[in-house]
């Protein structure tokens, strides 16, 4: 699937992560596969670590911010990543369940979204730390263009204490 090479190019925040399988490894060939399918990548996070959020009872997440440059608008978005999802084996038995990878479309240029299968600026991002932390190590002034506070504030705000952990840069 290959991208076209003109038009505008618009700024992606993404989050992807997951708790089955060889987690590094899969964060690294959905970062393959969303550089290949998506746009390209301009900045990562590093990666962390968190206990799961919400259903505990479940082995820890690896979580990375990543932001693309992306010919697609939001929609088109949404469809090429639970493309990539579905290609790297992702079920959907339960929500907040285990899941290899997840890939979360967390902000795109300062657009607002809210339909049933999108939904930009992400709902939670405010409340979970493991989407913060990683975001803002890679833009700390970015602005939430919904709640109107930088990234930075968010995080210092945050009412979720799960440790996120740095585990590799």
């Amino acid at each position: 699937m290959r991208l076209p090479k003109f038009g505008i190019m618009r700024t992606a925040y993404l989050l992807i992560g997951g708790n089955l399988g060889d987690r590094k490894e899969n964060l690294s060939k959905a970062v393959s596969l969303i550089n290949e399918q998506c746009g390209p990548l301009t900045r990562a996070s590093s990666i962390y670590e968190t206990e799961a959020w919400g259903i505990t009872d479940q082995p820890s997440f690896l979580n990375q911010a990543l932001v693309i440059s992306t010919s697609l608008n939001a929609r088109q978005l949404i469809r090429r990543v639970l493309k990539i999802e579905e290609e790297m084996g992702r079920v959907r038995k339960e929500k907040l369940g285990p899941r290899i990878i997840d890939i979360d479309i967390l902000l795109f240029e300062n657009e607002i979204h809210d339909l049933r299968f999108l939904k930009i600026p992400h709902p939670e991002m405010q409340n979970r730390r493991f989407v913060l932390v990683p975001l803002a190590e890679i833009n700390p002034s970015l602005q939430h263009p919904v709640l109107k506070k930088t990234i930075a504030e968010l995080l210092e705000e945050c009412p979720d204490n799960l440790e996120v952990k740095k585990i590799m840069e």
